[in-house]
């Protein structure tokens, strides 16, 4: 994440700016945020930082995932379409789109399901699990996790865009590969709305998003979230769409019944977690329509 310079108006307000300013100034904490696109100087100035800011920034995270799952959804497609007729162009597609979202995320969300797997994996003790998140080094479990994470998503992806397809069934790949990116960044916010947050409060980057969730922030990803799914539509049936949801929100639920139990509540790297598990569950709930 990027370090955002100050704002004069770091309580968060927008003194009175309507439209598309506002709606400009939160995208682009967004990305500032979960990207490492360089959002510096007179912007970074500009978009500001604090607390209600980054509550309000909440709502545009899906809407980062339209910028994150173009740019893999494009890499995959290019790689399709420049290695025609290769046995390994999907497997190819596959690892150099995953490479290109980790360049642009920085592994935000890779991070936090490692570090959720070495918390959990490596105590059964709530407040020890809790303690074990806080270290920046990756344990077994991490390692584990993070590995059998990017495999599963490899295969998934190898199989979506099974070099026998025709050029129809390799665009839904792609529009598949972009939703699952999309979708799956509003997941953790279902989280945000309906737990509370656990961990050390006074370093935690995702406190300030703890505090409150204002109907603005979800209505905003609501609307990224159904506009992806109208589009979508477009190039995929209804029962892939369905199928591919379902799974997605098996796993959300899935998830956040097992961090109520393991810790009564989420932390960012929870959240990351949850991303990462929801977009896995979303690309195999399509990969079994295929």
């Amino acid at each position: 994440m990027q370090d955002p310079r100050p704002h004069p108006d770091d309580d968060g307000d927008d003194d009175g700016d309507t439209g598309l300013v506002p709606f400009a100034r939160h995208y682009l904490l967004a990305l500032q945020f979960f990207t490492r696109i360089p959002v510096t100087g007179r912007l970074a100035a500009w978009v500001g930082f604090g607390p209600a800011l980054l509550r309000r920034a909440a709502g545009h995270f899906p809407g980062v995932g339209w910028l994150v799952g173009l740019v893999a959804a494009s890499v995959y497609g290019l790689l399709l379409v420049a290695l025609p007729g290769s046995l390994f162009a999907p497997l190819a597609a596959a690892v150099l789109c995953i490479v290109a979202t980790v360049l642009l995320t920085g592994a935000f969300h890779e991070d936090g399901l490692a570090d959720l797997a070495d918390g959990l994996g490596g105590s059964s003790d709530r407040e020890r699990a809790l303690e074990i998140m806080k270290d920046s080094r990756i344990g077994a479990f991490g390692a584990l996790a993070l590995m059998l994470a990017l495999l599963t998503k490899v295969s998934l992806l190898a199989m979506l865009g099974d070099s026998t397809l025709t050029g129809e069934d390799a665009a839904r790949a792609c529009v598949v590969l972009w939703l699952g990116h999309v979708l799956s960044r509003g997941a953790p916010l279902v989280l945000i709305a309906l737990l509370p947050h656990v961990g050390d409060t006074a370093t935690s980057k995702s406190k300030p998003l703890a505090d409150r969730l204002d109907a603005d922030a979800r209505w905003t990803a609501l609307a990224w979230c159904a506009g992806a799914c109208i589009v979508a539509l477009l190039v995929l049936d209804v029962g892939t769409l369905v199928v591919a949801l379902v799974f997605c929100a098996a796993a959300l639920v899935l998830m956040g019944r097992w961090l109520v139990r393991r810790l009564q509540g989420f932390t960012g790297d929870a959240l990351g977690a949850t991303q990462q598990v929801c977009e896995l569950a979303f690309l195999f709930g399509a990969a079994l329509m295929t």
